[in-house]
This record gives C-alpha cells, sequence and structure tokens, in this order.
C-alpha cells in the first residue's frame, strides 16, 4: 500500500489530480428567473436537488429551459456521460447524467478521459466527499470553487479494476433503489387505500354526503375534539439533560414520518427521578403523540401522528410542542385508526395550512382537536387498522433492508476506493 497526505491506495495505482483525468471541466449558470421565456421549454435543467435526490445516475430533471434561456446565461448542455459534482450546500454529491442536461452554476460537470469510467470516477469522489468538503470556501454557504476540485487528488484504479469495483457498487446501489421503488409505491398504495377506505368503509353499504364528503351511511362524522383531547408535553431545559440514564426525553426530533418514531435518533437522557416528578407525562406503549412544531431541516414532521412503541425498556417523558391525545371514552376509539386517519396527505396538508410562523413554524391544540374524523364502530376501526398494518409492515421491512444496503455501501465505498478491500479478494469470498 502506497501513503501520500493520507490518502492510502495500493502501490499499483496512480494518484492523480481531477483535472489530470478529465477531457473537460466546466460549470453551469441560470437564467433570470424574471424572464419567463426562458423557462419551461425542451431541455432539462438539474439542481443539487436532482442529484441528491437520484442514485448512480441521473435521468430526469425538475426544471426545462428553452434556447433562449440557455443562450442568455451561462448554462450548456452536457452531453451524456459526465460526471455531475455539487460544489454548494450539499458538497461532493455526483451522479453520471444518461441523458443531455443543462446544470447551474452550483453543479461542475466532469468529462472524464478514456482512461477513467465515469461511474467510478463519480462514485471515487463521493468516497472522498469529506476531504473535499474541509477544502470549502467559506461564505454565506459552504462551497467549493472549479479550482478546488481541480486539484484535488484521487487514487486511481487501472480500467479494469475500475470498471469491477463500479460493478459491484453499482449492483448495491440498484439494490437500494429497489427498495426505495418499493417504499414509494407502497406509500402510495397506502394513500389510495385509506382514502377508499374513510370514504366507503368495509361492508360495501350505501354512502351519505357530509361536510367532509361522502362516507358510509353507518359512520358518524366528529370532531377530533369528541373523541380525545390533547395533552402537551413539560418544558425539560437543555439543562436537564444528563449522558445517559433510564428515562428518555420524546421530542419533536424522536418523530420520523411513517409509521413509527426512533427513540434512539437524537436521543436525550433525563435524571430518573424525573419520572416520578413528572408523571403526567409519562408515555406507554400504544399512545397517540402528534408533532406540533416543525423543525428547521428534513424530514418535515409537523402534523405528523405517530403511536409510541417502546422496545428500549426505559421510561419516557413527554417534552413540550408534542402532543398526547388522551381518549375521551376508553374503548370506543381504537388510536391506530386515529394515526392512520390523520396521516391521510388531505389532513396533513390542513394541519399545515393552519400553522402559524414564528421563530418556529406551530400548530395549535384547537387546530388538531377541530378535524373532522369519519368515524365508524370499533369493530369496523380494528378491521381497518389491520388491513393498514399490512401495508406499514411491508414498507418497514423496505426500509430496513434499505438501511443495512446503505451500511453495506458505505463499507465497500470506503475499503474498495482506498484498495483495503480488492474486488477479486471479494469474489474469491463468495465463490
Amino acid at each position: 500500500m502506497t501513503e501520500t497526505e493520507s490518502i492510502v491506495y495500493p502501490a499499483d495505482w496512480d494518484l492523480a489530480e481531477v483535472q489530470d483525468i478529465a477531457e473537460l471541466m466546466r460549470a453551469g449558470g441560470t437564467p433570470s428567473r424574471s424572464k419567463k421565456e426562458y423557462w419551461g421549454g425542451d431541455i432539462p435543467f438539474a439542481l443539487i436537488e436532482d442529484i441528491t435526490a437520484s442514485g448512480l445516475y441521473l435521468d430526469k430533471a425538475s426544471e426545462r429551459l428553452t434556447q433562449a434561456g440557455l443562450d442568455s446565461s451561462s448554462a450548456w448542455i452536457v452531453p451524456p456521460g459526465a460526471v455531475l459534482l455539487s460544489m454548494y450546500a450539499t458538497i461532493g454529491a455526483t451522479v453520471v447524467n444518461r441523458i443531455p442536461v443543462a446544470t447551474n452554476q452550483a453543479i461542475l460537470a466532469i468529462q472524464p478521459k478514456d482512461g477513467c469510467m465515469p461511474e467510478f470516477l463519480a462514485l471515487c469522489l463521493r468516497a472522498y466527499k469529506e476531504s473535499l468538503s474541509k477544502l470549502n470556501v467559506e461564505s454565506t454557504q459552504k462551497n467549493i470553487s472549479k479550482g478546488i476540485v481541480s486539484t484535488f487528488k484521487l487514487p486511481i484504479p487501472p480500467i479494469a479494476e475500475q470498471r469491477r469495483i463500479a460493478h459491484v457498487l453499482g449492483t448495491v446501489q440498484q439494490a437500494i433503489e429497489q427498495q426505495e421503488r418499493l417504499i414509494r409505491s407502497t406509500t402510495e398504495l397506502k394513500q389510495a387505500l385509506m382514502q377508499k377506505l374513510f370514504t366507503e368503509g368495509l361492508r360495501g353499504e350505501a354512502q351519505k354526503e357530509t361536510e367532509i364528503g361522502l362516507v358510509p351511511e353507518s359512520w358518524e362524522v366528529v370532531e377530533l375534539n369528541q373523541l380525545a383531547d390533547l395533552r402537551n408535553g413539560y418544558a425539560f431545559k437543555s439543562n436537564d439533560y444528563i449522558e445517559e440514564s433510564n428515562t428518555l426525553n420524546i421530542r419533536m426530533s424522536n418523530i420520523r414520518p411513517g409509521a413509527h418514531f426512533d427513540l434512539e435518533y437524537n436521543s436525550r437522557f433525563l435524571p430518573n427521578e424525573f419520572a416520578e416528578n413528572h408523571k403526567g407525562f409519562l408515555l406507554e406503549d400504544g399512545d397517540l403523540i402528534i408533532a406540533m412544531t416543525d423543525m428547521a431541516h428534513e424530514p418535515k414532521i409537523l402534523g405528523v401522528p405517530t403511536i409510541v412503541r417502546n422496545k428500549t425498556g426505559k421510561k419516557l417523558l413527554l417534552n413540550q410542542r408534542v402532543g398526547k391525545l388522551e381518549p375521551i371514552h376508553l374503548g370506543k376509539v381504537n388510536f391506530e385508526y386515529l394515526r392512520f386517519y390523520l396521516s391521510q396527505n388531505r389532513i396533513q396538508r390542513y394541519l399545515i395550512s393552519c400553522a402559524k410562523e414564528g421563530v418556529q413554524v406551530n400548530i395549535g391544540k384547537k387546530d388538531v382537536l377541530s378535524v373532522p374524523i369519519a368515524f365508524p364502530t370499533r369493530l369496523e376501526q380494528d378491521l381497518i387498522v389491520e388491513c393498514l398494518n399490512e401495508l406499514d409492515k411491508k414498507m418497514e421491512l423496505a426500509s430496513s433492508k434499505k438501511t443495512s444496503l446503505q451500511d453495506l455501501f458505505r463499507t465497500l465505498l470506503h475499503e474498495l476506493m482506498t484498495g483495503k478491500v480488492r474486488v477479486k479478494e471479494l469474489q474469491d469470498e463468495h465463490n
């Protein structure tokens, strides 16, 4: 192994600056947004979001330019087979474009020479993106320049090994994308099924017109406040937190879109005596909680309802700006039914429309409790929950597989791009 400037690579590899393996390096540009005639044409125009939302390949762009828009700016049409590198914000994100595409100034297009495979270069830049990010130019947002990328050094194996590395990593990436497609399709199916179940029910009975549209004749339409009350969490202080204990503070950052929330994500611990001193804020399995405030970053969780599933054995205390729904009539409401009902796209849009801008974006207790609910018998609630839970299990399995594949991809990316593991060794292990 050879080590140069903290880059470890095999002795039969080269260490090359990006400009030495590139035929052309050029950033794009953005036409004036005020000129309508520059937009909506036939030329795909890629943004950083398009890169981060793609796998290894870019096949579509979120915007389109006219020829006049292209001619008016430094944007240009990048031919297929180039590496597109994000230089602003998400530094080091890469894709290989499979379509002719124009880009904005935050994206550097790199056309590699014959001795460098585009897929390999894209993956290699990803492997070293942390090192590349450290070279950022401080401004209102972190960014790097074409000049910085040009002199950035990468370990480059012979072309045959490049192909093998790209094939292995590409195979894992395809498996990740397959799980992502499964999650998307199942999510769409779930929303469609919820719409059908909450308007037609399970019994095929006649429908009646109500203030929220058609529902089965035997169902009621009631405001949520007739089924449950909403209690906010306690305003624990940041200096209450300790390094570790048997008591977890459940905050907005624990809530994730989907069927569950992640107790281990961004967890904070409170002294164990707090569970005794704040009994009214303890959470139990089956409790329904809802995010009353949005976070400044993704994923957006305002109005997202979640059922508590505690597998940690620890006690859970609810923090402020997370509401807990408490039943008014025990046994009448299946809170899983309410969770599914409140997670409909139309309900989520309604809650977001109620949000009040401030230092944070908030919804109030009255906003949540005023949501009209299509409400069947307890038996039909239970049966609807059973149907929808099957789709949630399918999504959770796909999410788990995706996470495992992403972990594998990161490990292989590091080990293959440094030569710690050679592709032939991997092949031998599996023969």
